[in-house]
């Protein structure tokens, strides 16, 4: 009781510090300082549950023989990203001269003051949070066949080359920001760029054995067994409570009446996105399939929740569950296209990234008037297009040297026992 007192204490003196009124709604330079930061340290822990939501979800779509393989990826992945982001990262994406397009290989150092406006801790922290989702959404679309080495190798790449420059070119004051483009949480500069990834690791990869016919057997894709469900539920809650912080706290502020009101609306407007692709997968897979596909409805709410991510801030709450409802009817297409070329994506995560995120990011100009289609159309291409090719790049340079698959012996033995030695499940598919 003694610390909650305390800390409501700390917020009013920080309200009373301001210099005016209270309806001028402005804080002292001290205060906006301290909101400031301390909405970049929330949104980033939000941000960072979102690493967990990810495992879980990765760890229910594949097989029971896989699991302890997909959490040693996610735990190294994350871990790896951090490190990259801060010898590298940083500065290649924030230290990119306006309108230019590559910041410096240098590493980050601490630049704060109160001119800044915020902690420059704080900041590094809350934009690695993003680098280390972006990874994750290449982490899932290639499960089950790729060795852990090999992965944690791009993910270094993804996070200390690929993401930066392209993220750089918007949110480093780069020639997108200088262009026009607006992506304001990241559809096309987080999730495009990491769907656009995957992409490339999937083509590369293959199909995972016996998840598809030979070519010219007439012989349908063979479902999978998902080791849980359950556990796949619980990860996409936490991606969505994560999203808060992803979405609400890239507003940058929270240190005026109108950037913390900015923030709730964006709040509601995510929830509202992401409950109305719920909904639409629940309806799409009933009506098409006469069942209710509980996949398709959570990656319908991860799609809706990746097309208002683009501008969660302009649309009023009834545009943001058409965005979301649209996401996700583009995430069910999407996944049968994929499917329909043998590209084996696991988790879904292209259609709900990529292709969510794409649509996201190129409606834009419907609910904000600073942006055109083009502009967005050319920011959109650029970011994929410069993703998918490094991404493919990496792939197959890895394909050529130390080896990227496993065997076949070790994919029909299961990742766990081959890569790992631990098994998650005493029972085995």
């Amino acid at each position: 009781m003694k610390k909650i007192t305390f800390i409501l204490l700390g917020c009013i003196s920080a309200l009373l510090l301001s210099s005016q009124s209270f309806a001028e709604t402005t804080m002292s330079q001290e205060g906006q300082y301290i909101f400031n930061s301390l909405g970049f340290y929330l949104g980033g822990v939000l941000v960072a549950f979102m690493a967990a939501g990810f495992c879980m979800l990765e760890s229910g779509l594949v097989t029971t023989k896989s699991v302890s393989t997909i959490a040693a990826k996610n735990i190294g992945k994350f871990a790896i990203c951090s490190l990259i982001f801060f010898l590298v990262g940083y500065n290649l994406a924030y230290g990119v001269p306006e309108g230019g397009y590559v910041g410096s290989f240098t590493i980050w150092t601490d630049s704060s003051d109160a001119e800044t406006g915020y902690s420059g801790y704080s900041d590094w922290f809350f934009q690695t949070m993003f680098v280390c989702a972006t990874a994750s959404i290449v982490s899932g679309a290639v499960a089950e066949r790729i060795k852990i080495w090999p992965f944690f190798i791009f993910a270094a790449i993804m996070a200390g080359v690929i993401y930066p420059i392209s993220m750089g070119w918007q949110w480093g004051g780069g020639w997108l920001a200088s262009g026009g483009f607006s992506d304001f949480a990241g559809s096309t500069l987080v999730h495009g760029c990491g769907g656009a990834a995957a992409l490339a690791g999937v083509i590369v990869l293959g199909a995972r054995e016996g998840r598809f016919g030979r070519k010219g057997e007439k012989k349908s894709m063979q479902p999978f067994a998902a080791s849980s469900i359950p556990l796949v539920t619980l990860g996409t809650f936490l991606l969505w409570f994560g999203w808060f912080g992803f979405n609400g706290f890239s507003q940058l502020a929270m240190g005026t009446f109108d950037d913390v009101n900015a923030i709730s609306k964006i709040a509601v407007n995510t929830h509202l996105a992401g409950a109305a692709g719920t909904f639409t997968g629940a309806a799409i897979t009933r009506l098409i399939g006469g069942k209710t596909d509980i996949v398709m409805m959570l990656n319908g709410a991860l799609a809706g929740l990746v097309a208002i991510t683009a501008e969660p801030l302009t649309p009023g709450p009834i545009s943001a569950m058409v965005i979301g409802s649209i996401g996700a009817i583009i995430m069910y297409f999407g996944t049968k296209m994929l499917e329909s070329y043998g590209l084996d994506d696991v988790v879904g995560a292209i259609p709900v990234h990529m292709f969510a995120g794409i649509f996201g990011t190129l409606v834009v100009p419907l609910t904000n008037p600073d942006t055109s289609f083009g502009t967005q159309f050319i920011g959109t291409a650029s970011v994929c297009i410069f993703s998918f090719a490094l991404s493919w790049a990496t792939f197959t340079a890895l394909k050529s040297t130390i080896g990227l698959r496993i065997s076949k012996a070790a994919e029909k033995l299961g990742t766990d026992k081959a890569e790992v030695g631990v098994t998650a499940y005493s029972i085995r598919d």
